[in-house]
């Protein structure tokens, strides 16, 4: 089984981890729009047609399903991926959503989700949550974490004041919801800043998702991956021989 992975940038990486972590494909095809990351403070529209162009560059491939690693992409373009493509697409949100539903049963409970501002924009995940009969929603647009975590800074000084930055206002916090593929990296300090809040992790969800929902329970002994980048594939390769060590 072949699939496709999209992402704005290297965010993805982290999909991809956890999906070479549990041997769920023979082939993984990678694409990162490094030339025009980030999406999250891009509109719709826009985010739309970088997504279809996406879709163009993975119709050389022959592919079984197609991941979409962005948070911002699975807001607000999948519908249209979905119109122009035969293959199965699935998103990081309802895989996230139903990640948080089999982890956190209380209604009452305080859910946060951060990502991205066109993440957040999109009123997805709450709206997904409310849909569920979760009472307690707060969102958060965190989008000074991606920059932080790129720059290779997963703990200390920085980190901490941002987290304060965003966090200083909020109540007790049972679950986070990571809404940017970006944000497992320092997963750990923002579940321990929030007082061990349980964290979801968009490539853990998305592998328990590909095994509820598409029966991918074969486990490969090997996967082939090919990473390609619409600007400084290098860059991408570097970064993904750093953040999926031991697993390349």
């Amino acid at each position: 089984m072949r699939a496709a992975v999209f992402d704005s940038g290297v965010g993805g990486l982290t999909v991809v981890k956890s999906l070479l972590e549990n041997k769920l494909f023979e082939e993984i095809i990678y694409f990162g729009d490094t030339a025009r990351v980030p999406y999250g403070v891009k509109d719709k529209n826009t985010i739309v047609r970088y997504s279809l162009e996406a879709l163009e560059f993975f119709k050389n491939f022959d592919v079984d399903i197609l991941i979409v690693a962005c948070n911002s992409v699975s807001a607000y373009a999948l519908e249209e991926l979905r119109a122009n493509t035969t293959i199965p697409v699935i998103g990081v949100i309802d895989s996230g959503v139903k990640a948080l539903e089999n982890k956190i049963s209380s209604k009452d409970s305080n859910i946060l989700v951060i990502g991205t501002n066109a993440t957040i924009s999109s009123n997805r995940y709450a709206l997904a949550l409310n849909n569920l009969a979760y009472k307690n929603i707060t969102s958060i647009a965190t989008g000074l974490f991606v920059p932080i975590v790129e720059e290779g800074i997963y703990s200390g000084e920085i980190l901490n004041s941002t987290m304060k930055h965003y966090f200083k206002n909020l109540q007790t916090i049972d679950a986070v919801i990571l809404g940017c593929t970006h944000f497992p990296l320092i997963e750990n300090e923002i579940s321990k800043y929030l007082n061990d809040a349980v964290t979801i992790h968009s490539g853990d969800a998305i592998v328990d998702f590909l095994k509820l929902e598409y029966n991918c329970i074969n486990k490969f002994e090997e996967t082939n991956i090919k990473f390609f980048a619409s600007e400084n594939p290098d860059n991408l390769k570097n970064v993904a021989k750093i953040w999926l060590k031991g697993l390349l």
